[in-house]
């Protein structure tokens, strides 16, 4: 089993992140769930700490403090809430990161039963805890992670069988399925686009800039840090042009709930799916 769900590996999951107190109490004023995990809030009065969704009636502003996680909490002698549960939401969000990375990381596919009882769950509820986490199931959060490594192998030269085990597929039938949700075909892409006119567009997200590629028939690349000058490496003998690209699509992505608090390379490849996904449903 994949190095990702040792302690250590679940103890590096993402940067402290700061935030201003006026914002804070803000969120936790109106039970915001997407601040959960950013920070939690500590009661003077009752010695509890909760997270900032937590249902319970809000005490008064002067007795409130800021507090970055639950260690901080437990180490300025708060305990945790009863209601809200705050360690258990940490240890979900432990979880899904290790098991998240653990996907990124394999050079095959893990069963979801394998990926929920190294998390200490039963794989539905770690299915149902993952798909509230990242707005993906682990199977599409995989699959996004596969075919983003095949089209990086055979933008990178490679021939069709290279791209098929660099991207971890257990069997060519798994590869050509995945190949049919995008417009052009893997020997299409080895050619570098041959024939193919692709437009593109540069669209503006939460987290970075997406260049969007496509053709006529369909979604041809979606990439976050990648322009015009990256489109044409991966594609040397298409014909780019920029212009209208599906962006339905990426406003439809940016409207699926997803824990912010999870490291950004998770984010980004569960919005890749979700872009994928609402783009051929359109279609």
């Amino acid at each position: 089993m994949p190095a990702p769900f040792e302690c250590a590996y679940i103890s590096r999951m993402h940067d402290a992140i700061h935030i201003d107190p006026e914002q804070a109490w803000q969120a936790f004023s109106r039970r915001d769930r997407a601040y959960d995990g950013r920070f939690v809030v500590a009661v003077r009065t009752t010695g509890i700490y909760c997270k900032p969704s937590c249902a319970a009636r809000r005490p008064l502003r002067r007795n409130v403090e800021i507090l970055p996680d639950n260690a901080a909490a437990r180490a300025a002698g708060y305990r945790a809430c009863r209601r809200c549960l705050p360690d258990a939401a940490a240890r979900d969000r432990a979880a899904v990161i290790a098991a998240a990375e653990a996907i990124m990381s394999a050079d095959r596919a893990i069963p979801l039963a394998m990926l929920a009882a190294h998390a200490g769950y039963a794989p539905h509820h770690f299915h149902r805890l993952f798909v509230r986490a990242t707005g993906s199931t682990p199977g599409a959060f995989a699959r996004q992670v596969r075919a983003t490594r095949a089209a990086d192998a055979l933008a990178d030269g490679g021939s069709v069988t290279e791209a098929i085990y660099a991207a971890g597929y257990t069997a060519p039938s798994r590869f050509y399925a995945a190949a049919e949700r995008v417009a052009l075909t893997p020997s299409a892409r080895a050619r570098g686009g041959a024939g193919a006119t692709i437009r593109w567009a540069i669209v503006p997200t939460s987290l970075g800039a997406l260049l969007i590629a496509a053709s006529d028939a369909g979604p041809v690349h979606t990439a976050f840090d990648e322009d015009a000058t990256a489109l044409a490496r991966r594609f040397p003998a298409a014909t780019l042009e920029a212009g209208d690209v599906a962006t339905h699509a990426v406003t439809a992505a940016q409207a699926v709930p997803r824990d912010t608090a999870l490291p950004r390379t998770i984010l980004r490849v569960a919005f890749l799916e979700a872009v994928g996904r609402e783009w051929l449903d359109k279609l």
